[in-house]
């Protein structure tokens, strides 16, 4: 489709050497596990907001995203909206608290974390947790490696899996050598091209289309409920037809993207590293931003692509890849598809990373070694990388739609993890019963959901897996957490001030139950 020519191949090489560079330029800085896993914690607001929109988007940005635009029209949008609003109160909501808890209790994962937070002696909390973030990660990654794959076919017509092959291979050069020190780095960069391709690509469309007013003629001309926010339009192949309206669930279904969000580790994972409660506000107001124009752009991609393309699409998930070849020279078009090796990377190099970093101290420090010297972490944490990229490179060879697999992992992280984050935070005295049964209840729900809905008859929702996964995971979460087990000895409640939250101290004390916390410099 486009040809391969001498910019693309030197925009990609020159990328890609850039960022094998970025991960030999920090690996000298990172000399401990504490490094590697969340860089000391020294991220500054700026840097924790790109590269939290960057890990948190990944190839569906370009790729998903503009391709259900194409495909269904405006009323997809409704997963760009959820997102927004689900950025905007994990950063109001979670970062402030997630920062200072974990660096209180000494956790660089969400495993370490709960099972410290509800003083599980069981230790079953951390690992069901780690299960579920390798297994839904290990998943995850795979999607990414398909968008390499899927974007150098297209764009080099280099075939699925040389491409998939290449593109993993540099991922996990710069992953293992300079570890989140690298990825904060190179997703301040790929952030930032992420933005100006989202700003650039459907800006140009719309220009040589004649303006917005033009846009919409001839959406209105190929089908009126690519307009209907309310409808999801049919596309066959050839032509688009009004399809069926979207109706409560259907919307129900795209906003509950939104509730993911306090349940993605790659995410909490930037919010536990930044440098101190008092940049979070900035980071919020950038990463909100960020997240808000890069959405817009890219559903604007995919109805530009309805109007602008002369010939309908047979993967509608190519639309960027083709627009930015038709309506561009080649030296601006390599550059725009730049940015979408851009997102696909920034998010599968944290969750591997995250991946690794779960099985290095969720698995191997806390089950099998309990106290490894810091520079044997440091080789296990390494080794780990390449064990989950080995994994996700096997599954991602069967190919599939990009948007379909981001979705199922997405759920499994934010029904598994979402209620329990929230209530660890929020609920002082929920038990560790609480956080094993919401886990154990989201993830299964999510897993068997399929199966589940068609078994219910008359019933059957087709609602998407993350709204019953979070309703039961919530469910059973405040029962058990309420009812069962023994509540924590050391009580987590309030907030300074400046929003920075503060523990009450230990039971039976309340003589300083307004000390400010430590963290809060």
């Amino acid at each position: 489709m486009f040809a391969l020519t001498v910019p693309a191949m030197l925009t990609f090489g020159i990328f890609l050497i850039a960022m094998v560079m970025v991960g030999v330029m920090t690996h000298g800085e990172t000399a401990t596990f504490d490094d590697f896993t969340v860089a000391s914690r020294q991220l500054s607001a700026p840097a924790a907001a790109l590269s939290a929109g960057a890990a948190d988007m990944s190839g569906w940005l370009f790729l998903g995203l503009p391709g259900a635009v194409y495909a269904a029209g405006i009323g997809a949008t409704w997963i760009a909206v959820g997102l927004i609003i689900g950025t905007y109160l994990n950063w109001r909501l979670v970062a402030p608290r997630l920062r200072v808890y974990t660096e209180r209790v000494g956790a660089v994962t969400l495993p370490s974390y709960l099972e410290k937070r509800f003083e599980d002696r069981s230790r079953v909390i951390r690992l069901l947790s780690a299960v579920v973030t390798i297994v839904f990660f290990t998943v995850y990654v795979a999607s990414g490696l398909v968008a390499c794959g899927l974007l150098a076919d297209n764009v080099f017509g280099a075939g699925f899996e040389l491409g998939l092959t290449v593109f993993a291979v540099v991922i996990v050069i710069y992953t293992i050598l300079g570890g989140f020190r690298a990825l904060s780095v190179s997703h301040s960069i790929q952030g930032t091209l992420m933005f100006l391709a989202a700003v650039a690509l459907p800006a140009i469309a719309i220009w040589k289309l004649g303006g917005f007013d033009a846009l919409h003629g001839q959406l209105t001309a190929a089908a009126p409920a690519l307009l209907d926010p309310g409808a999801k339009a049919s596309f066959a192949g050839k032509t688009w037809s009004a399809g069926e309206p979207l109706g409560a669930i259907g919307m129900i279904s795209l906003l509950a993207w939104g509730l993911g969000y306090f349940g993605q580790p790659h995410i909490l994972t930037r919010f536990m590293s930044i440098r101190s409660t008092r940049e979070i506000p900035l980071a919020r107001r950038l990463g909100v931003g960020w997240v808000t124009v890069a959405l817009a752009g890219a559903s604007l991609i995919g109805l530009a692509g309805i109007a602008a393309l002369d010939k309908p699409l047979k993967n509608p998930e190519t639309v960027f890849i083709k627009l930015s070849a038709d309506l561009t020279s080649p030296w601006i078009a390599a550059i725009l598809l730049v940015a979408v090796l851009a997102a696909i990377k920034s998010t599968a190099d944290s969750q591997l990373l995250v991946s690794a970093t779960s099985l290095t101290e969720d698995l191997y420090r806390a089950f099998l070694k309990r106290q490894p010297s810091d520079g044997l972490l440091l080789l296990i944490g390494r080794l780990s990388v390449l064990a989950v990229a080995l994994a996700a490179y096997v599954i991602a060879l069967s190919g599939g739609a990009v948007l379909d697999i981001v979705a199922y992992a997405w759920a499994g992280f934010g029904a598994a993890f979402g209620p329990v984050i929230l209530l660890s935070l929020f609920w002082p005295r929920m038990t560790a019963a609480g956080a094993k049964a919401g886990m154990l209840t989201g993830a299964l729900t999510v897993l068997l959901w399929k199966q589940i809905d068609p078994l219910l008859g008359p019933l059957e929702t087709g609602v998407y897996s993350m709204v019953p996964g979070v309703l039961t995971a919530t469910a059973a979460a405040l029962v058990f957490g309420k009812f069962a087990g023994r509540r924590p000895t050391r009580d987590w409640a309030g907030t300074a001030e400046d929003g920075t939250p503060h523990a009450a101290p230990e039971s039976g004390d309340r003589s300083s139950s307004h000390a400010t916390s430590p963290m809060n410099r």
